[in-house]
């Protein structure tokens, strides 16, 4: 018992663990994303946690298989996090960041569940297009990509040596922007694969269209602001990528260029679920990726530029 106490205690493994928990959140986000483009969401009824009234669903149709799978694997997930912030506490000393980011990771997982609550019981599921869904939808969508950088920054310095990089004081100020855009890309993105599924476009001129009619439901008139985010997004990883030059940046611009393929292939697919999921998987690769090199930039030496001060010869 002592010996596994202090291998705990070690942290032997803990970062193994804390990827493993990230890579199962990225799970259950793809898996969110199956239940709404299948219009799921009320598989369980006006019921939460529970599932119709039931600890386990009897005799469930299609809808309730999937919405009980996302529940059960959103508990599997909390199970996950309790044990990775208790041992994070038990292997890292007081004051260490990792363990304050998996607080937060705790704190986010905790108002995730809550959102998902109020989706079920104000009814803002299935084909449910009112303009408050649209407002839930978005805040449940940011406060899963804190959750995923929070999980990020616990696995990202439960390895991280000391940093030697160098980088301007520019470069803290354009990765505080890339994050911001970038939380607004998953928040549009996340209205847009909303609006494709509950108003499907027949060609890519009509969802143009749509995009730009005046009594266009306010789901399909939002869906510009996904593509003009992401392009102040990508814009600013690109540039912060190419100041660092490091290992995580370059994984950062070979995601971004996936993330071009995978989008231009969504809308000219016309979002199909599959596609969808796909997508959204390239995205939460890339979120990862950024929020990694954003850590980087932030935590890197600064470069500060001094102007040339003229030599003044005094004479006697």
């Amino acid at each position: 018992m002592s010996r596994l106490l202090g291998w705990v205690r070690g942290g032997r493994g803990l970062r193994g663990y804390a990827g493993c928990v990230l890579g199962f959140i990225v799970l259950v986000i793809l898996w969110g994303a199956v239940v709404r483009a299948t219009g799921s969401g009320a598989g369980c009824g006006n019921h939460w946690p529970l599932c119709n009234g039931d600890y386990f669903p009897h005799h469930p149709r299609l809808a309730t298989v999937i919405e009980f799978t996302h529940r059960s694997m959103s508990g599997v997930c909390t199970a996950l996090v309790a044990v990775l912030i208790v041992w994070t506490f038990l292997a890292r000393p007081r004051g260490d960041r990792a363990r304050k980011a998996v607080v937060w990771s705790g704190v986010l997982l905790l108002t995730e569940a809550l959102l998902g609550a109020v989706l079920v019981k104000g009814g803002y599921v299935e084909n449910n297009a009112s303009d408050m869904r649209v407002l839930v939808q978005c805040v449940h969508f940011t406060n899963t990509m804190l959750l995923m950088a929070a999980l990020t920054l616990t696995w990202w310095w439960l390895g991280e040596r000391e940093s030697t990089l160098r980088a301007g004081v520019t470069a803290r100020g354009i990765a505080w922007v890339a994050l911001a855009a970038t939380v607004v890309v998953g928040a549009t993105g996340s209205v847009a694969a909303l609006a494709d599924t509950l108003f499907p476009s027949p060609s890519l001129s009509a969802g143009l269209a749509q995009d730009f009619a005046a009594g266009a439901p306010l789901l399909v008139r939002m869906r510009w602001l996904h593509p003009a985010a992401a392009i102040v997004g990508l814009a600013c990883a690109i540039w912060l990528s190419l100041a660092l030059r490091s290992r995580a940046a370059r994984w950062l611009l070979a995601l971004i260029a996936a993330q071009f393929v995978l989008g231009a292939a969504d809308v000219l697919l016309l979002a199909p679920t599959w596609m969808q999921v796909l997508h959204l998987l390239g995205a939460d690769l890339y979120w990862i990726a950024l929020v990694a090199v954003c850590s980087e930039a932030l935590s890197a030496t600064i470069i500060r530029r001094t102007p040339l001060m003229p030599t003044i010869k005094q004479s006697a």
